[in-house]
């Protein structure tokens, strides 16, 4: 079949299917306002329908797979291939439940628009009736933009396979240029992403995924998947995406409703830290922290030995539980309670009580349920007795009341202060890490390394006072400590977690891991999955390749990233006198705005204070751009000035590096300036005063 003819019968396909979704949005009916239970019921899900069709009528499809189902000796079901077209959203035909219009991309039979990659073998998916296997005919791509067939592609014709054609559409849409916002990718998913995507839920599954490998969004995507494949089980309110910063959670906040899903918590552990501690103290300024660490110069043995990665240890986690266990027993009484003469409640009683009633509790809930009934024991007492005297009674309340408070109460903030000072201080802990904790601590302030431990404390002992999460998904988790993921291990009943990161993109090493075994090692083996994604989809052949040299041979059992045939400009690095370097970097951002191919251009500096002096600079001489800072809730596109150490997570169409000579970027600082290279989608430019980095130092460009 001709294209043309093709893409006509296309046409004509798309205009039946939007008038028959067009005509169930019709016939759904204004929303119900009474009172009747049942008919709220039938509300909500005439509300849930009317969402899923008013998705399917901006893009009803996006893929088809003309599929021939066989039976296990190779002999078709029927003589009949069926089309089947894959949308973000499943919807029956008009009239016949029976008869789907569009198949959801979340389905079983779906996963063969993704794991199908040409040849005449067997194709195959898993069913909940079993496996299902067939031969794929056609594999066809779309795009449809405002009801409109845009582009078709097909990207396999049983018996007319040519070289190249499978990644046509994929080139396309990864061509295209980046606006403020990430964007799902349901349309382009790959193989290997769309087994991350479909994995089973009770693990926690670690995904090392490089630079532009779309680990973010495969992880979003997953959240989707879960919700449909474990309908009635899990629930959107039950999950929660732990993201690096807020301007991160901004970037992302698109995709999910994109795929009709919402209602799932979006935070970073700081926020959720703090909230769980009921605000009972205040963090202290991140990018302090970050300005430390990144804009004065530090050694291999101060970043390893940082108060940061010691406070996120496991060895501190069990140090912390050995004072707890030491608690626990300090709460129980040793003496028996006797609010008068012949009262007597003996200490083995209320041990009982506090270990077999209240055995499943946490420590301080055990505590003041122990108190609360020692006080009913008191009035029980008191009534069989027939004691009415007030002021014996009073007596024997402020006995009691004398008796409960020698049971310690604490709490997170106060017995976490008690590791640092005085005769309760842990032992081998450095002087001065001591001292400043207990000190900001002290002034109602805590650090961010403080935050697992404090977490960790609270949750021991008043426990969560939410529901566990049925789902966790943590980004950029090569910065968190073993003991943030423990602590986040703790609100869950059934591990069910997706851990994603890059080793190579590790740049806060004061607190972060170097293995992801760090991390794996706190799951039972079984219970861990492990995927690697190596195929970078965001930046051109040229661009990826630099990035790798950057790397050199500081691999730390990471693969490289392998770049999608996707060639564009050569990178270049350029001197420039220090006199001239700001109004290089100028130039450099007119040009590019003044050609109008990138919607996106990020000039990235290497600190903070550098950014802020290029984008005063910029605004001084007429140009419109914004400058990322730490704090920052959103990101704009446009021209954007960025410190190097936050624009991680970001992407970028054109990217020039403002600085990368030999005071800028030490040996040690390969990761960082990986960060900064691999933001680039099309275009990639550095600028360096003086000497080269040694990390580009016998690189020709």
């Amino acid at each position: 079949m001709s294209e043309h003819i093709a893409f006509e019968e296309e046409q004509a396909r798309l205009a039946s299917s939007l008038q028959d979704i067009e005509e169930q949005l019709r016939g759904i009916g204004p929303k119900y306002t009474g009172d009747d239970f049942t008919e709220q019921v039938l509300d909500f899900q005439r509300e849930e329908r009317k969402q899923r069709l008013e998705v399917a009528f901006k893009e009803p499809y996006f893929g088809r797979i003309d599929f021939q189902e066989m039976f296990q000796d190779g002999v078709a079901i029927e003589d009949v291939t069926k089309p089947l077209y894959i949308g973000k959203a499943g919807v029956a035909r008009s009239g016949n439940s029976n008869e789907l219009l569009v198949i959801d991309w979340r389905a079983p039979a779906a996963s063969l628009f993704y794991s199908f990659t040409g040849g005449d073998a067997l194709a195959e998916y898993v069913s909940p009736d079993g496996d299902i296997s067939g031969h794929v005919h056609l594999k066809r791509n779309f795009m449809i933009r405002q009801g409109e067939l845009v582009r078709l592609v097909d990207s396999y014709v049983r018996g007319q396979e040519e070289d190249g054609v499978t990644d046509e559409f994929l080139l396309f849409r990864l061509g295209e240029n980046k606006d403020n916002k990430l964007r799902d990718i349901v349309s382009t998913i790959q193989g290997e992403q769309d087994k991350i995507i479909r994995a089973e839920r009770n693990k926690a599954l670690f995904i090392q995924g490089v630079a532009g490998s779309g680990k973010t969004t495969v992880a979003l995507h997953r959240l989707a998947f879960l919700l449909y494949q474990y309908e009635g089980r899990i629930r959107a309110d039950r999950m929660i995406i732990f993201a690096p910063n807020r301007m991160f959670l901004d970037y992302i906040s698109g995709v999910l409703p994109e795929l009709g899903v919402g209602d799932i918590g979006q935070t970073t552990f700081g926020d959720w830290a703090l909230e769980l501690l009921d605000h009972s103290i205040q963090l202290s300024d991140p990018s302090e922290t970050m300005m430390h660490w990144f804009e004065e110069r530090r050694t291999e043995e101060e970043w390893e030995n940082a108060s940061g990665r010691w406070k996120g240890s496991i060895a501190f986690k069990e140090a912390i539980d050995g004072r707890i266990s030491e608690l626990q027993e300090t709460i129980l009484p040793t003496e028996s309670f006797i609010p008068l003469p012949r009262f007597e409640l003996k200490p083995e009683m209320m041990r009982e009580w506090y270990e077999t009633d209240y055995g499943d509790e946490t420590i301080m809930v055990k505590r003041d349920r122990l108190a609360s009934r020692i006080r009913r024991w008191l009035e029980s007492e008191l009534k069989q007795r027939g004691v009415v005297d007030k002021k014996i009674r009073a007596q024997a309340l402020a006995k009691l009341n004398s008796f409960v408070k020698k049971m310690p109460s604490f709490s997170a903030v106060k017995l976490y202060v008690s590791l640092f000072r005085g005769k309760t201080a842990l032992p081998g802990v450095p002087k001065a890490i001591a001292k400043s904790t207990a000190d900001r601590l002290g002034s109602g302030m805590a650090a961010a390394e403080d935050l697992a431990p404090l977490t960790y404390i609270h949750l021991k002992l008043y426990g969560l006072s939410s529901a566990p999460f049925d789902h966790v998904v943590i980004d950029e988790a090569q910065d968190y400590s073993p003991f943030q993921l423990e602590v986040l291990r703790l609100c869950q009943r059934t591990v069910s977690m997706t851990i994603l990161g890059d080793l190579q993109q590790g740049i806060h090493g004061y607190t972060g891991v170097h293995s992801w075994n760090e991390l794996q090692g706190l799951f039972q083996e079984e219970d861990t999955g492990f995927f690697e994604l190596n195929r970078s989809y965001r930046s051109t052949m040229e661009i990826i390749e630099f990035a790798n040299y950057i790397l050199g041979s500081m691999t730390g059992g990471v693969k490289p990233a392998v770049p999608v045939f996707r060639s564009g400009d050569s990178v270049i690095a350029e001197h420039v006198n220090n006199d001239d370097w700001l109004c290089s970097i100028l130039q450099v951002a007119k040009e590019w705005q003044a050609k109008g191919e990138y919607d996106t251009i990020s000039i990235i500096g290497r600190t903070e204070r550098e950014s802020y002096d290029i984008h005063q600079y910029l605004i001084a001489n007429g140009m419109e751009a914004s400058l990322v800072q730490s704090k920052q809730p959103t990101y704009g596109g446009g021209l954007t000035v960025v410190p190097v150490y936050l624009s991680k997570g970001l992407e970028f169409d054109a990217v020039l590096i403002a600085d990368v000579g030999a005071e800028a970027y030490e040996t040690m600082d390969a990761k960082l300036l990986y960060v900064g290279c691999t933001r680039a989608l099309h275009k990639l430019k550095l600028f360096y005063r003086g000497e080269r980095t040694p990390l580009l130092a016998d690189w020709e460009g």
